[in-house]
């Protein structure tokens, strides 16, 4: 894996202990309040998880709080499951 990916500017870090890319954006709020991530970033890492799958990994992009978006990486190019 690439330490850092670059994405439509967006900067993705790799979490060799958790299997996943990373980056931090602002923080948006949908219309239930709840927190999102700013809608460029969102699809800076859907772009991602695409160019990850086509490598042939398994790959799920998600967001948490404070506008950090997170690729999971769950099986390598081989099928074999990370843990």
């Amino acid at each position: 894996m690439e330490k850092t990916q670059r994405i439509d500017g967006y900067y993705f870090r790799y979490d060799t202990a958790g299997h996943f890319y990373e980056c931090r954006g602002d923080v948006c709020y949908d219309d239930e309040h709840d927190e999102t991530p700013e809608p460029g970033l969102w699809e800076a890492a859907l772009k991602l998880e695409k160019i990850l799958e086509n490598e042939g990994h398994r790959a799920e992009a998600d967001y948490s709080e404070k506008g950090w978006v997170e690729i999971n990486i769950t099986s390598d190019p081989k099928g074999y499951i990370i843990k």
